[in-house]
Parts: C-alpha cells; structure tokens; sequence
C-alpha cells in the first residue's frame, strides 16, 4: 500500500503514520531499529529496494530524504505492505527552505527507543559524524566507491573517522578476508614476508584490504592497480609470498576465483562480488562501532604504497 502526502508536515506524517498501525496496516513492534537514507532523487529507488530486502532480515522503519531547489513545500510517500518488505518506508522529498533543516525533517519519525542508521548511498557528507542527519545515528554508512577519486575519499575519510563510521567498501571485503584468514590458519605455519594486491584504480575495496593485510601480518604490502577489462572494478588477485612459495587466489571472473599453493592442486571458490542488498544486511547486524574498520581506515592503508600497472 502506498500513501502519498503532497504539500504536507513532519506532524501530518507522523499522525499518518499512527493511523496505519491503528487500522492495521502495518504495525511498528518488532521493528529494531530505523534507517535513513539521505539520497538523490536517481540513487533513491535502488537503496529502498535494497533497504526493503534487508528488512527480512532486520525488521526496521526507512525514513528516505532527498532534498532539492524550488519553493519551501514537503512532499511525502508512505509505504507499507508488499511495497516495503518488512518496514515501513517513509519517502520525504523537500524543496526549498523546507530542506534547510534535515534533522527536524526525520526526528518527528524515528522509533522511540531503537537505534538509528544513516546511510548514505551515494554522496556523502565531508565529515558524515558532524553532518546533520550523522549526529543522530549510532552507525554512519557511506561508499567510497561513488566517489570519482578513491584515494582522495579514503584520506577523507580517515581524516573524519569517528567511532560508528563505516563504508561499503569494506563490507564488500568480507569474503575475501575470510578466505585469506582461512588460508593462513592451515599448514605450514610459515610467516609471510610480502603481500601484493591488485585491482582497479577505482576500486576503494583493493587498497582497503591492502591496509587490512599491512596491520594483520606486519610486512611490506604493494597494492598495484591496472585495468580489468570487462570488469571495470574491483580485486584482481591477492598474492602472499612464504618460504615455501607463493599463495595466489585470484578471480577468473565476477564469480569464481582460483587458489594456488605450493604442492597442492587449485581450487576454485566460489567468490561473487556482493551485492547493495548483502552489504547493507551485513552493517545492520551490528550497531557497535567497527573498532577493525577503523584501524584500517586511519592506519592501515595509509601504510601501502599504490603502483600503476598495465593490464
């Protein structure tokens, strides 16, 4: 069910929004927790659909705004139902001196008593802790990835980093680490003296799991960078150098990488890049501060040196 509010308040949604629950259209117990997205109008659509499938897993309220130019007025969606998974979506789009305020636009919707998310899918906020909409979530969640120049937004984002802060970028590494941990946790038990990592320049992801590689073992770490062809982005391969010879585990295509060790037959993995709606799902189950996260975006991958390759 969709509920459209043109030229409205904060108070006349939130009054709506009571009389849902009431006739029984949707009900807010056992929502856990609200999210907002502060989006544009174009980036909007694809992050309620990846908010509505995280929902399953996470029950919560999605407050979306997007602002723009023009005379002050609200406009305003309200979702529910087979339109909102298993949330109620809130849809604000502010115009004018309406927007002025973002704080007061979602304050008024929040659920009492349950920790807040802000997101933002595409353009973030310079420091997203100080912004606005930042100062009243637990956890912050940006993509460097959206940015035109990834080493410029990973030193920025390091610069502002604040406990609660988190980026997509990271999330998409989950599992890759898991199976490089994997790796390292069978025999021999020999040390790794230097790591290469390769990817696309455009892809945050490859120099953050440099970072996190640099701050887990200790030893040098070049992170190079070239073109993938069809792929266009992401991690190309990881190579730890032991005693006994190289581990390789490199993608062959989007879905599969293969792992080479010394003495051993290849394995292919299974290794898809993640999609918006398995990252977000991910974030949402913890709502304490990624004390790892922000090691690596503070320490980590300042540590490595990029190197341009051509691919």
């Amino acid at each position: 069910m969709i509920i459209d509010l043109p030229d409205t308040t904060v108070s006349q949604v939130a009054k709506q929004l009571v009389k849902v629950r009431e006739e029984g259209g949707a009900v807010a117990l056992g929502r856990v927790l609200t999210l907002v997205i502060s989006a544009r109008n174009g980036v909007a659509e694809a992050a309620i659909d990846a908010a509505n499938d995280a929902s399953r897993e996470h029950p919560m309220r999605v407050i979306v705004l997007t602002t723009g130019e023009g005379e002050p007025r609200l406009d305003a969606q309200i979702r529910v139902g087979g339109d909102a998974g298993a949330s109620d979506v809130v849809v604000l789009r502010a115009y004018g001196e309406a927007a002025s305020n973002q704080e007061s636009l979602v304050t008024g919707l929040l659920l009492p008593d349950a920790p807040v998310v802000a997101w933002w899918p595409e353009q973030a906020p310079t420091d997203p802790a100080s912004s606005p909409i930042g100062r009243i979530a637990q956890r912050r969640i940006t993509d460097a990835a959206t940015s035109p120049d990834v080493r410029d937004r990973l030193a920025l984002l390091g610069r502002t980093h604040a406990p609660g802060d988190t980026d997509l970028a990271w999330t998409r590494l989950t599992h890759w680490r898991e199976q490089l941990a994997a790796v390292l946790d069978q025999p021999p038990y020999e040390s790794v003296t230097a790591v290469e990592v390769r990817g696309s320049a455009t892809s945050p992801s490859t120099a953050l799991l440099a970072g996190w590689l640099r701050l887990a073992l200790r030893v040098p770490v070049r992170w190079s960078f070239e073109d993938l062809g069809e792929w266009k982005d992401g991690i190309k391969s990881v190579r730890l150098t032991r005693a006994s010879g190289d581990i390789l585990l490199e993608r062959h295509s989007p879905d599969l990488a293969v792992l080479t060790q010394p003495g051993q037959p290849d394995h292919e993995l299974h290794l898809p890049r993640r999609t918006l709606r398995e990252c977000l799902a991910e974030e949402l189950r913890r709502l304490d501060p990624d004390v790892l996260y922000g090691r690596v975006i503070t320490e980590g991958w300042e540590q490595v040196s990029p190197t341009e390759s051509v691919g």
